[in-house]
Formats: structure tokens, C-alpha cells, sequence
């Protein structure tokens, strides 16, 4: 099982399973989404997910063009997880999980496997040992 959750604790998330990918993005919106010059994610299904409290959701059209459901903590403002939204307006059925919200040794037993939108990788960063590299998004 694992675990994790904000900073202030309020939104706890716990998953079962292993994740369908560990990737590092270097997109502008998850630039934006975390404060940092790229993301680390784990994708896990969506049935193999929980949660305890109510995080805040943000809507997004992604670099991509598709549409993003970003939540994150309303009261210290933690980036937890998005999901694509269906064009039915319904959830897909992947999590893309920040990586630093894990309470456990999760980041260090996954490394990643994908580096996706490397063309905005910052120029004095190299790629991730092993990840397999896309200009643009991974094919899930």
C-alpha cells in the first residue's frame, strides 16, 4: 500500500497496486502546477485509489489540448494529483499522483521510466538515466 498527503495533513491519499508509469514532465503546465522545473508522477488506476478529506479542483486544457482536472489541498495549497477529463465530462480512469506527496520510500523504489515533453527541459538538465524519452507525451 502506499501512502501520502499534503503538507498540512488535511488530504490523505493511499493507493494499492503498482503504478502503470513513474515519469519525470517537463511540460509548462506541470512547471506551473508544482513550482519547479519539472514534475516526477506516478500513474495509478483510478479503482485503486483513496482518499480522506476534500481537495480543491482546478480545470485545465493541457499543452496536449486535452483537459486536465488538477486537486490540490485548499487550505496549504499541496499539488496531489490530476486526471484527464473524458469529453463526456467524466474522469478518466488514470491518476497522475506528484511524486512528492508519498509518505513512504515509494520515490526511491520506482525510478522513472519516461521523461516526456523533453524539448522544454531546461538546457543544463540531463536526461534521466533509463527513461525512455518523448518530445511530447508518452503513449498510455
Amino acid at each position: 500500500m502506499t501512502t501520502g498527503g499534503c503538507f498540512c495533513g488535511n488530504i490523505q491519499v493511499e493507493f494499492s497496486g503498482e503504478p502503470v508509469i513513474v515519469a519525470i514532465c517537463h511540460c509548462h503546465d506541470c512547471r506551473k502546477i508544482t513550482g519547479t522545473l519539472y514534475s516526477y508522477n506516478f500513474v495509478f488506476k483510478s479503482d485503486s485509489f483513496k482518499i480522506s478529506g476534500s481537495p480543491k479542483e482546478l480545470p485545465k486544457t493541457c499543452d496536449s489540448g486535452g483537459r486536465i482536472m488538477n486537486h490540490f489541498c485548499g487550505d496549504c495549497g499541496t499539488p496531489l494529483y490530476g486526471h484527464k477529463v473524458n469529453a463526456d465530462g467524466s474522469a478518466g480512469e488514470l491518476k497522475i499522483v506528484r511524486a512528492g506527496i508519498f509518505d513512504d520510500e515509494t520515490v526511491n523504489k520506482y525510478k522513472p521510466g519516461h521523461e516526456v515533453y523533453t524539448g522544454r527541459r531546461v538546457c543544463w538538465l540531463d536526461p534521466a538515466d533509463g527513461a525512455e524519452q518523448f518530445e511530447g507525451m508518452a503513449p498510455l
